[in-house]
């Protein structure tokens, strides 16, 4: 993996910190619209990390594969973004 490793850990360990706090408002039969707030900001945290990974992949490994001289590789690496952006689509 080409991201900064100690962002994406840093980022991971938050999104648990903030999952392990909504667990604890369930637990606490907390208000719903605050157990939504938490979920939202632990989702998005998330989003982040996974954005700055994406970013790292395209910028080297798709990079380097559209720049070598392998067709199929090529044609893998932009399925695999594609295929991405249909998930994160949903």
């Amino acid at each position: 993996m080409m991201a900064d490793q100690e962002m994406i850990l840093r980022l991971l360990r938050t999104a648990r910190g903030q999952i392990d706090g909504i667990e604890k408002m369930v637990a606490q039969d907390r208000y719903c619209i605050d157990i939504c707030n938490q979920i939202l900001a632990a989702e998005s945290v998330l989003r982040k990390a996974n954005k700055e990974i994406l970013r790292a992949h395209m910028g080297h490994c798709v990079r380097q594969a559209l720049a070598g001289q392998d067709e199929v590789q090529a044609e893998v690496k932009v399925e695999e973004i594609v295929g991405l952006l249909d998930k994160m689509s949903k």
